[in-house]
């Protein structure tokens, strides 16, 4: 009997038994602010182009049932990537390196497809997509791992630069090939930010982004200072952006009627459905100007909701990037995480005048296939490193 008693275990014992042991991580949280953002675009998206689908195709649907279809299924190929192990991409960071250089050099040949005047899609088939997006993913992924490969030799100038090299070669041919500024920036962007993220002094860092701040304000000055009008469309754009008015008609008309639709909304908006700029005043307002009409419709608020909602999101990344159980899956997160805050920024400051015009979409939001399949496939990725984080159940409990 006293021997039994012995091998029963406290109730000190069973709690120090429930601490230590660990459990697997499902960041759920990301999944529900995931779903919250597609569905609340998929809503903004059917009030924004019903009146024109219906002129266009006869069908004010047209542009939500592609979205909403597109959406759901990207969505489950997103739980279905969460499910695999993230570190077989490092089996294959060549292959998707190379296949994002070939996709983008391909839009070149008769396989690339022009659309609003740009040539930046390919079609195989009855595939329609920008390969420049799979670059996205590639630097993501690539830099990575290399960074893991180098270990302590990341800190030293020579693997700096081949580093950025990498990462500019993409950004190049981005720009080259499929005539993408803003997707090259972007990419310049997440390589400088791992870059950043994984070498140890930010003072060098520091220095360069105070010299290009210099070099920006100095060309900009130039510009405004010396030039009324130019052959060349993006120092058109910087003209637009730095006087709108001037080119009420023309360059400067989507950027006016975009502040007009945020200025009539006020704090708390027209109501949902009641935008009259959707109305053909704004172009294209389902695509990179999306937010002036959520700011119409729902007001300073609507908009202060959407931001609220992206920084969760961003919270979520960050979560599990700090928490990821190796460095690799760490690093890609935080790519993932440089990616979605890029975008957020950029197409916010391009519809409320604060940098000129980029084309970029706003994400989960905007219309487009395309930004949906790739954003949705690195949230999976996010989802998978999630996945195989693991905490003490008095962790979970807190």
């Amino acid at each position: 009997m006293d021997k039994a008693k012995q091998r029963r275990p406290s109730g000190l014992g069973k709690l120090k038994a429930m601490i230590s042991e660990k459990t697997d991580y499902y960041d759920y949280s990301l999944v529900a602010v995931i779903i919250l953002l597609t569905c609340f675009g998929l809503i903004m998206l059917y009030s924004t182009s019903a009146y024109m689908a219906e002129l266009d195709y006869n069908d004010d649907m047209f542009y939500f049932k592609k979205q909403a279809m597109i959406s759901l299924a990207c969505l489950v190929f997103a739980l279905i990537i969460s499910r695999i192990d993230y570190h077989i991409l490092s089996y294959f960071t060549t292959v998707l390196y190379g296949a994002a250089i070939l996709l983008m050099l391909l839009v070149k040949t008769p396989l690339g497809h022009t659309s609003h005047g740009a040539r930046r899609w390919l079609k195989l088939g009855p595939l329609q997509f920008q390969p420049a997006e799979v670059a996205k993913i590639a630097v993501i992924v690539c830099l990575s791992y290399m960074i893991v490969k180098m270990g302590k030799q990341v800190r030293t100038l020579k693997a700096c630069m081949v580093l950025a090299s990498m990462g500019g070669l993409l950004g190049l041919i981005a720009y080259a090939a499929t005539d993408n500024l803003s997707t090259a920036i972007i990419i310049c962007g997440i390589t400088a930010g791992l870059i950043f993220i994984a070498h140890p002094d930010t003072r060098p860092f520091v220095l360069i982004t105070v010299v290009a701040a210099v070099l920006i304000t100095i060309f900009v000055l130039f510009l405004s200072s010396t030039m009324e009008t130019s052959s060349n469309f993006r120092i058109r754009r910087v003209l637009v952006w730095l006087h709108p008015e001037d080119y009420a008609s023309g360059d400067g008309y989507q950027t006016l009627q975009a502040l007009y639709a945020i200025g009539s909304g006020g704090f708390l908006g027209r109501g949902l459905g009641n935008s009259i700029q959707k109305l053909g005043s704004v172009p294209e307002a389902q695509n990179d100007m999306i937010f002036s009409i959520i700011c119409e419709e729902l007001g300073i608020l609507g908009g202060v909701i959407v931001l609220l909602l992206f920084a969760y999101l961003l919270y979520r990344l960050f979560f599990i990037a700090q928490n990821a159980p190796d460095m690799f899956g760490s690093l890609m997160v935080s790519g993932i995480f440089i990616h979605i805050a890029l975008q957020v920024i950029f197409n916010i400051a391009v519809v409320l005048n604060l940098m000129p015009n980029t084309g970029v979409t706003l994400p989960f939001i905007s219309y487009g296939g395309t930004s949906v399949l790739f954003l949705m496939s690195e949230m999976g990725l996010a989802l998978s490193v999630a996945r195989r984080i693991k905490f003490h159940e008095s962790e979970l409990l807190l």
